[in-house]
């Protein structure tokens, strides 16, 4: 198997990178990945210092994959996410619209939470479990070169905690090769992000990437072994709800059958939404399988 380093730190999805690895399709490789805090909080004391490390969310890549065109999927299924060193670490980032009601004076909150046993030890009281996501993953465009910091039509930072393993994730290609980019792997998140923090952890992924030809359909999609999930990123939460809606309605009509406005009824009963970080207008859209039988 393939192990693919962290080094060096990629904070861009950038088509003009030498590729990092090259795999074949259907391949199952391991990428080590730096957490998003660029490694500046490893131990008590420690804090995230921006004039040092600018910038956040660093990811390894780029992952040629052998064949892939443009009009392709990556399907990345993700089987495993275990933390490099036995820890992950958070802070109280800027609060941002929060301030209205809280105020502005926001302590550090740096803190190491060690891993262990299936938990999280956020301090002495509480435990969260384990369950680990990837905060960015995604392909690179074929026009300008997106950073790790927004979501978009080619993955990013989506910090949806359905990224995460025993699903596949269905990526558009733009450029041969495809050009996948995966880091930023939480420990445990809560649905929005709210601090722009999450349990952040240096990682080892496992996955499988293969290629899906010519699908018609767009954007990004989650597959689950009991769900499908499709991805909005319209600037605003209302926009990205109509895409995202829109897309998983497209889906069950190509792929399951459906009639696009039965389903459009249906999910108005039965769709649930998952956020990302609050603040960028990404959601994820979702039907659980057991309703796509008629």
């Amino acid at each position: 198997m393939q192990q693919v380093s962290a080094l060096p730190l990629v904070y861009e999805f950038d088509r003009h990178l030498a590729p990092r690895a090259t795999i074949k399709p259907g391949e199952t490789i391991r990428v080590e990945s730096e957490d998003a805090l660029s490694g500046q909080i490893r131990a008590a004391g420690d804090r995230r210092d921006k004039s040092k490390v600018p910038y956040s969310n660093p990811v390894a890549g780029p992952i040629f994959v052998e064949g892939a065109q443009r009009g392709d999927f990556l399907a990345v299924t993700i089987h495993e996410i275990q933390p490099r060193d036995g820890q992950c670490s958070t802070y109280t980032g800027a609060p941002r619209q929060l301030t209205e009601w809280l105020g502005a004076d926001v302590p550090h909150g740096a803190h190491v939470c060690p891993i262990r046993d299936g938990h999280i030890f956020f301090n002495d009281k509480i435990a969260i479990p384990y369950t680990p996501m990837l905060g960015c993953i995604g392909t690179a465009p074929d026009w300008g070169v997106p950073s790790t910091g927004p979501a978009g039509p080619h993955g990013g930072n989506m910090d949806l905690v359905e990224v995460a393993p025993g699903n596949t994730l269905f990526l558009p290609v733009f450029i041969p090769g495809g050009y996948l980019f995966l880091g930023d792997a939480h420990a445990a998140m809560g649905h929005g992000e709210l601090s722009a923090t999450g349990l952040e952890m240096a990682a080892q992924t496992t996955v499988t990437v293969d290629i899906v030809r010519r699908s018609p359909l767009t954007g990004v999609r989650v597959e689950a072994p009991d769900f499908l999930m499709t991805v909005g990123t319209q600037g605003t939460i209302e926009r990205a709800i109509a895409e995202a809606y829109s897309r998983l309605i497209l889906w069950m009509e190509a792929d399951y059958g459906w009639n696009r406005w039965e389903a459009y009824d249906l999910l108005t009963h039965v769709g649930t939404i998952s956020v990302g970080h609050y603040t960028s207008g990404t959601v994820g859209t979702k039907i659980e399988k057991r309703y796509l039988g008629k």
